[in-house]
């Protein structure tokens, strides 16, 4: 039996861009044939984006979920303990492939991570070189900082619904970092995570600031070593 699956999509401001990429995810969802539900979780907007949600989905199976602040993190822990899916990914709505969803159903028993990781030796990045220099700098800091072995924490991840069961309760980091620290965990807890290569071609320009990140990032993995430290 095919594998089911909750695709969890935080959403922000994103009124204008839903028209386009919502109906794009969704026949990349189809063509993979598998039992899934898109879980936009939009959070904090002032542009009507739920609205816009809603109506885009049109007859899909497409949840629309509504939090009053704006938090990236905050709305993909609410989208992961929402799911009672096999598996949950997370994308994002200028970013996912249904290549990907497809090597997450393949997955044998025992699997309970697979990480499409921009730093696999075969994955194609499309990003200007700011972007991917930008990656090889924070995997570096998770080398350092936390000690970890995993190539890449950002971008389309697929966990075991016992992960999100087991985990995401204890996750405390929001905003950036929500997902760095949930697969942190289970690397530590000894899930099995498999990385995987990825064709990294995002639709537009990145609308996050990388000089404004890379203070709150840092802070938030030394905050993030001294939660895990003391257990």
């Amino acid at each position: 039996m095919t594998p089911s699956l909750t695709i969890v999509v935080p959403v922000y401001n994103e009124a204008e861009f839903i028209p386009e990429a919502l109906p794009r995810l969704i026949a990349a969802v189809e063509e993979v044939g598998a039992n899934a539900t898109i879980r936009i979780v939009e959070n904090g907007s002032s542009d009507g984006t739920a609205d816009i949600a809603k109506k885009t989905a049109g007859a899909a199976n497409v949840v629309v979920d509504s939090l009053p602040t704006p938090d990236y993190g905050a709305a993909m822990r609410h989208g992961f303990l929402e799911a009672d899916s096999d598996w949950v990914v997370n994308f994002d709505i200028d970013y996912f492939s249904a290549d990907f969803l497809r090597q997450v159903i393949s997955q044998p028993e025992g699997v309970d991570l697979v990480i499409g990781s921009k730093r696999d030796p075969d994955s194609e990045d499309r990003r200007p070189f700011i972007r991917r220099l930008a990656t090889v700098v924070f995997n570096l800091l998770l080398t350092v900082i936390l000690g970890s072995d995993v190539t890449d924490t950002h971008g389309m991840k697929g966990f075991r619904r016992s992960i999100v069961s087991d985990i995401a309760p204890e996750v405390v980091s929001t905003e950036d970092l929500f997902d760095t620290e949930l697969v942190v965990r289970a690397e530590r807890a000894g899930f099995v995570i498999v990385e995987v290569p990825v064709v990294v071609e995002e639709m537009r320009t990145a609308r996050s600031s990388l000089v404004k990140r890379a203070p709150r990032t840092i802070l938030g993995l030394l905050r993030m070593r001294r939660r895990l430290q003391q257990g």
